[in-house]
């Protein structure tokens, strides 16, 4: 799946990758709603809030849900390192000497007609503490993953719906 996207070959053991879910609409409502940043919190479970022109190399302000700690939230900051509009949105984090966590997150759609399409994500932890952010953070990271992908199915589906409805 998505083999020309020319994605890095990610490590195995220190990479998180969510479900594949089918969606029920265009492709390009899916980019739509993974790019419109400032209406995240009103459907995304995990990132609740976040800001960014999505321009190579331009900040992505997250606000994410604590999947650690309920009700906690953690800020998190990445940047945008590969865009292909309606296929592929992709941000990381650069390796640090004050920070050592480098990773990189991949939300991929693939249009399977006019009016379908797939998607889903992956986050890969490079370096030397790859393996032990994986151990640590692997199970929850999966689960929110899985949540924003499903919460974008219906949120996609449902603006999908409400236009055929209204044409």
């Amino acid at each position: 799946m998505a083999d020309d996207l020319n994605l890095p070959d990610y490590p195995e053991d220190s990479t998180v990758r969510s479900d594949v879910v089918t969606i029920d609409a265009p492709a390009s409502v899916v980019w739509e709603v993974l790019t419109d940043m400032p209406n995240y919190g009103a459907w995304n479970p995990f990132c609740i809030a976040a800001e960014s022109t999505l321009e190579l190399g331009a900040p992505v302000k997250m606000t994410l849900a604590n999947y650690t700690m309920p009700g906690e939230t953690a800020l998190n900051v990445e940047y945008v390192c590969a865009k292909i509009p309606e296929r592929l949105i992709s941000w990381e984090l650069q390796d640090d000497p004050a920070w050592p966590y480098p990773a990189r997150r991949d939300q991929i759609i693939e249009a399977l007609g006019p009016d379908r399409c797939r998607y889903w994500s992956t986050d890969a932890f490079f370096g030397p503490n790859g393996i032990h952010v994986m151990r640590f953070c692997g199970p929850w990271v999966t689960r929110a993953f899985n949540d924003t992908a499903r919460a974008l199915k219906a949120r996609a589906e449902a603006i999908h719906a409400e236009r055929r409805a209204a044409a």
